[in-house]
């Protein structure tokens, strides 16, 4: 997989945005808690949102970019400074309690026709990187006993990466859902159930 140095630039930029964005929260103090005491939590999930949302970006991102690239395409990722401002606008004004973040994309060119099926296929190796990741994520806070650093990034990963999933199944431009559809009904159906059911067993406590 090849990177361009503006891309590898793009992408640190974003990532390390996207970590503030939502660390933002922490660092104002609460009733009843120094600025000291704030600072160390803003620090301690900065760390968290940089491994568990910024890995969920970085791997989805990558993987548009790896199966284009083996179809052939030319793909690289391009930040979107409108989007990276609206982001951290949404951030400061909601502090870090709402955040619109879509600060880029993976563009693929080619000098071939573009084919429905590798544009599907492109698009849906995003959400299933997400998917991938939510398991991984969701092994590593079973595996910390729920307690510590890595269990918190752990349950973070694992409830993030599947509102990624499940978010960008929907099938509204400029969203992955779209091209995955079109593509192939049966699989987007499959990506839709597994990533916003288990999102649902989350939000009712069904899993943890």
């Amino acid at each position: 997989m090849n990177f361009s140095k503006i891309e590898l630039r793009d992408l640190a930029v974003c990532w390390l945005a996207l970590g503030l964005c939502f660390s933002l929260q922490y660092l104002i103090p609460q009733q009843g808690t120094s600025y000291s005491q704030s600072l160390a939590q803003f620090a301690v999930f900065l760390g968290v949102a940089l491994i568990g949302i910024g890995a969920g970006f970085l791997f989805h991102e990558l993987a548009h970019k790896g199966v284009a690239q083996r179809f052939g395409y030319h793909a690289e990722f391009r930040m979107w400074k409108l989007g990276l401002i609206i982001a951290v606008a949404s951030a400061i004004i909601s502090f870090g309690r709402f955040l619109f973040f879509a600060p880029g994309a993976v563009y693929t060119s080619t000098y071939k026709q573009p084919d429905p099926g590798q544009e599907g296929m492109i698009s849906a190796a995003g959400p299933v990187a997400n998917i991938i990741l939510a398991g991984l994520f969701y092994l590593l806070a079973s595996a910390t006993g729920y307690s510590g650093f890595w269990s918190l990034v752990g349950a973070f990963g694992f409830q993030v990466n599947l509102w990624l999933a499940a978010f960008n199944l929907i099938p509204f431009p400029p969203l992955d859902g779209v091209k995955i559809l079109r593509w192939n009904k049966v699989a987007w159906f499959l990506l839709v159930v597994v990533s916003w059911g288990l999102l649902l067993m989350l939000m009712l406590g069904v899993i943890k």
